[in-house]
């Protein structure tokens, strides 16, 4: 399908919804599921275009993998550190999480390895966490010498870790891919973290580290992490995915009604849940239970001026609702999501204003003003976030069509669909 026109809501929503497993936990529980000592059971798992190449790159590399797609469940037998291939080429497509998570992953390794992306994934930069191996030691690099993918990383098995710094200004994914097989360097990783990272994801990071049990700690910007120690196998059920459901809650907010996610809860390890906190501010009730969250508006939303480096993902959600706010909204502390699934500043920027609104471009984000909008045909940059934003446009405003819409299959193959529910 080249293009899906959304279908506009004619009345106050009522609606639950089930979101899928998060991404962003589902490969974080693969790859320490591997590290462990023993199988590992991950329910709820989220089966998209990014989880399936981390699933694809982790069977390539040897690890014996029971996948039962129906029942949403991952059986991973985990070898302790070891990791049973002596090289191979790994190709990850548009997936960011696993390009960045495999490169400290194959210091466990013994052998040549390559890690290739799609195009756009061949412009993303990845040098600080080429950088950071680096000065530990590691032989890694970039095939092209252009701090991009592909990157060789040849291990002979001698990786003791240590110390260096990292610069996290361009992604929190740099931080969490070095520190999560840092527990079995012998020497531990001591991680000077520099720059403005987005720090609930690297929290992420680290609170599924200790569910697997290793230990850990913070101390101003450094984090120490021992060394010699092991992962233990556990079961665990993926969380919902808080950047799936901001898409339904900013159409709470919007159109009026009530929306219920199912699944999410306060305590989430989520950081992307606090999207909903502006939200609040914008306007709309939240209301948490204890296995959901409630969202309520009343069709009318003010402005607000909100630092987004610690929810990136959320911006997009954030930034096509604000022109039906009465107020001007103000994103800041973004600039590094240039280098997203596509310069998501410009991307953003472009198609709101091919719908009319008024925007501002910042070095560091944007501001949108009240604007009156009307129908128009989105380009998605190949970007699921776009695509999925700009959806929620469509609730209100006749005649917005989505181009390629099956780009959201990077992180919710189903989204039309559950899309749909809200009319219902």
């Amino acid at each position: 399908m080249d293009q899906i026109e959304i279908t506009p809501v004619t009345q106050m929503l009522h609606a639950k919804i089930t979101v899928p497993g998060s991404k962003s936990i589902t490969n974080r529980a693969l790859l320490i599921a591997a590290m462990a000592e023993g199988r590992s059971v991950i329910e709820n798992v989220l089966f998209s275009d990014d989880t399936r190449r981390m699933l694809e790159a982790l069977a390539q590399l040897g690890f014996q993998i029971a996948i039962e797609e129906s029942e949403k469940r991952v059986t991973v037998n985990g070898l302790g550190g070891q990791i049973p291939s002596s090289g191979c080429d790994l190709r990850v497509g548009g997936a960011g999480t696993a390009m960045r998570f495999l490169i400290p992953f194959l210091t466990l390794a013994r052998g040549k390895f390559r890690i290739d992306g799609n195009q756009r994934m061949r412009e993303r930069p990845i040098g600080p966490l080429l950088d950071a191996m680096q000065r530990l030691g590691a032989s890694v690099y970039s095939e092209r010498e252009n701090r991009c993918p592909p990157v060789i990383a040849d291990s002979r098995g001698a990786f003791r870790g240590g110390a260096t710094q990292i610069d996290a200004r361009m992604s929190s994914q740099f931080v969490s891919a070095i520190l999560m097989p840092a527990p079995l360097w012998p020497e531990g990783l001591r991680l000077q973290v520099t720059g403005d990272a987005a720090r609930p994801f690297i929290e992420m990071t680290l609170r599924m580290m200790e569910a697997w049990g290793v230990k850990w700690n913070i101390d101003g910007d450094t984090i120490t992490i021992p060394g010699g120690q092991a992962y233990r196998a556990r079961r665990l059920a993926v969380e919902p995915d808080a950047s799936s459901a901001s898409y339904f809650a900013a159409a709470a907010a919007l159109c009026g009604g009530t929306v219920v996610l199912q699944g999410l809860s306060a305590n989430s390890v989520q950081g992307d849940t606090a999207l909903l906190t502006v939200l609040q501010q914008m306007g709309a009730r939240v209301k948490w239970d204890r296995h959901s969250v409630e969202i309520t508006g009343i069709g009318e939303l003010r402005g607000v001026d909100v630092a987004m480096n610690g929810m990136p993902d959320m911006v997009a959600t954030l930034a096509a609702i604000a022109p039906f706010a009465t107020s001007v909204t103000r994103i800041r502390k973004v600039g590094f999501i240039r280098h997203h699934e596509s310069d998501r500043l410009r991307s953003i920027a472009t198609e709101l204003r091919r719908l009319g609104a008024s925007v501002t471009d910042l070095d560091d984000g944007m501001e949108i003003a009240p604007s009156r909008l009307h129908g128009a045909s989105i380009e998605t940059y190949d970007d699921h976030r776009i695509a999925m934003a700009f959806s929620i446009v469509g609730l209100r405003i006749p005649g917005v069509r989505i181009q390629d819409p099956a780009c959201v299959s990077k992180t919710f193959p189903d989204f039309f669909e559950q899309l749909a529910l809200l009319r219902n």
